[in-house]
């Protein structure tokens, strides 16, 4: 009873933020400095979601958003696929150093490496594109890793077979390898999805068009244009999280299942 009481309480404490947010949406624009602050709308304003999302370009935001988490779930699928087979399952010089190295690259917190990010894309002449906006979120230690992991469970003899059969080291990892860490690709590419889509500092250095915007930047941006206005904002930001409600929804029993083939406990 006491485990029921606390993970309600644990749910409730996470939950109460949307609440609120979803709450403060639906509201006139003066009725959130009322005193006290009300729990719930008087009269909920429906209208406040097309109002907000045309105040400024959401579609476009969100399209940018879209393009940029399905490139960059491809980008990181695709390395992390390739390194974490090659980590788990080939035998060359200096595989278990450099694997080791590329861990040590989760230690270094994102933040440092924003400056020289930039100034790259800057060189390169990729300021406020679509290609400078991508490139530097193409590969994914955490996802490399999880790869590693899932293949490392491939048995041998399924590997042997195929080779026996006259398989190359591609066929292997194309016909038996990826068909079986499916689960692991998807809770791949459910991470890479969320965390481009949910991305704001990058976007914010990488961009500087409003045309190039992407949700996070917007609904930040949304800020600064209706500064006291926080039924419109809430809304954005309710519209913005919704896409990544109904990914997860979607893509859970694989997110599940991949956990658990990946070795975490």
């Amino acid at each position: 009873m006491a485990g029921l009481l606390l993970v309600t309480a644990l749910a409730v404490t996470t939950l109460a933020p949307f609440a609120v947010m979803v709450s403060t949406s639906l509201m006139d624009e003066f009725e959130v400095f009322r005193l006290p602050p009300p729990l719930l709308p008087a009269s909920p304003r429906w209208a406040n979601y097309p109002e907000a999302l045309t105040a400024l370009p959401f579609g476009r935001f969100f399209g940018n958003s879209l393009v940029f988490a399905l490139l960059v779930v491809a980008g990181q699928v695709t390395t992390a696929a390739l390194a974490g087979y090659a980590f788990a399952r080939l035998r060359f010089p200096g595989r278990d150093r450099l694997f080791a190295l590329a861990l040590g690259v989760m230690m270094v917190p994102a933040v440092v490496i924003l400056i020289p990010r930039f100034l790259l894309i800057n060189a390169l002449g990729w300021v406020d594109t679509v290609q400078g906006l991508v490139t530097t979120e193409l590969v994914s230690v955490w996802g490399i890793f999880l790869l590693r992991q899932a293949f490392l469970g491939l048995p041998r003899d399924l590997e042997d077979a195929a080779r026996l059969d006259g398989a190359s080291e591609w066929d292997v990892f194309w016909r038996v390898g990826l068909p079986t860490v499916r689960p692991a690709l998807a809770t791949l590419a459910l991470f890479a999805f969320v965390d481009a889509w949910k991305n704001y500092l990058w976007p914010l250095i990488a961009t500087r068009s409003l045309d190039r915007r992407t949700v996070e930047v917007g609904v930040a941006s949304f800020h600064g244009f209706y500064y006291s206005h926080w039924p419109y904002q809430m809304a954005a930001a309710v519209a913005a999280v919704l896409p990544l409600l109904l990914v997860f929804l979607a893509a859970q029993r694989y997110f599940i299942r991949g956990i658990q083939l990946s070795g975490f406990k």
